[in-house]
């Protein structure tokens, strides 16, 4: 037995299942327990990890599962704007119940945790580049569940347990987990699948908002730096929240990223998808034209910083998905 153990909820997901390879490749001297309940997840094993079937919204099954761990990766959570506006009671049973959960066993365990968060808590940040300080202005449902979230974890370590809460921008990118391609149709994703596919790429009007794009590769190594770091935290006897930044140096506009899928699927598959303006169906986004974000504290504490390219990464992908 290690003398260090990693839980991770949410562990068959886009992140997850990426988490769970960085931590058997980078420590494999450590233990792994993971555990999701497939709603969206697809990954059963992870090289000799396997995913055990856990419902965090249960209390009991969670303790029973993580009770022993030293930090655990709270990655479970119904994800994204339209699913959460879709099932809205699921959202709040599992972002805000359940993280609920989550934080009373770290506090009555004394377990380190990592509590990912959203850009979307900021709603429409007040200046730029986007810094940990500003406020909280969730303008939609999904915001609204994780700002509640990030509550609870942070009333429950204060004075009692070191949590990490890692606001993240727009995930992209794929990867492959024992020969299985794992995805999510996040918006440079959507963009490459229509490409390939020879329909339109359609641009939620009025197509200016930016966005900062992170690969989620660099993302999962995050959680592999956040966990390092509370380990060191938890051996110090350190308590209470810090807060990281996971975002690229990327934030271009949402036309201007389609165009770019547009030119690239040109000129390595010779297709020549339309780019689409149509009428944005969603309420409570930000249509900001900028989105830099400041990551200074994320390089100096944790040491991470992203390693992928949006084009470049939109032309591997192309070449990948052609074969």
């Amino acid at each position: 037995m290690s003398d260090f153990t990693v839980g991770i909820t949410g562990a068959a997901g886009y992140i997850g299942a990426r988490v769970v390879h960085e931590l058997r490749t980078t420590h494999p001297e450590w233990d792994v327990v993971a555990a999701d309940n497939f709603y969206k997840g697809t990954v059963r094993q992870v090289g000799d990890v396997e995913v055990q079937h856990l419902d965090i919204r249960d209390r009991d099954e969670l303790a029973a599962t993580f009770g022993d761990v030293d930090v655990l990766l709270h990655l479970a959570a119904i994800s994204g704007v339209d699913d959460c506006d879709n099932n809205p009671d699921l959202a709040y049973e599992t972002n805000v119940v359940a993280t609920n959960h989550v934080a009373r066993l770290c506090h009555e365990a004394d377990i380190g945790v990592v509590f990912p968060a959203s850009m979307a808590l900021l709603g429409d940040p007040e200046s730029f580049p986007i810094t940990l300080g500003q406020p909280r202005d969730p303008l939609n449902w999904y915001a609204r569940t994780k700002a509640l979230g990030e509550t609870a974890i942070e009333g429950f370590a204060s004075d009692n347990f070191p949590a990490h809460v890692l606001i993240k921008s727009n995930l992209y990118g794929e990867y492959t987990v024992d020969g299985e391609r794992v995805s999510k149709g996040t918006v440079i994703n959507f963009f490459i699948q229509r490409a390939l596919d020879g329909e339109p790429l359609t641009v939620y009007e009025p197509g200016t908002q930016a966005r900062n794009f992170v690969h989620v590769v660099d993302v999962a190594r995050s959680y592999v730096r956040s966990a390092e770091r509370l380990r060191e935290q938890r051996s110090a006897g350190e308590t209470g929240v810090d807060r990281y930044m996971i975002a690229s140096d990327e934030d271009p506009g949402v036309m201007a990223v389609a165009e770019t899928v547009q030119r690239v699927a040109e000129e390595e598959a010779g297709l020549e998808p339309d780019v689409e303006p149509v009428e944005n169906p969603r309420s409570g986004e930000t249509m900001v034209e900028q989105f830099g974000v400041d990551t200074s504290k994320t390089r100096a504490e944790l040491g991470w910083e992203p390693t992928h390219d949006v084009e470049e990464t939109i032309r591997r992908q192309i070449r990948a998905n052609l074969n």
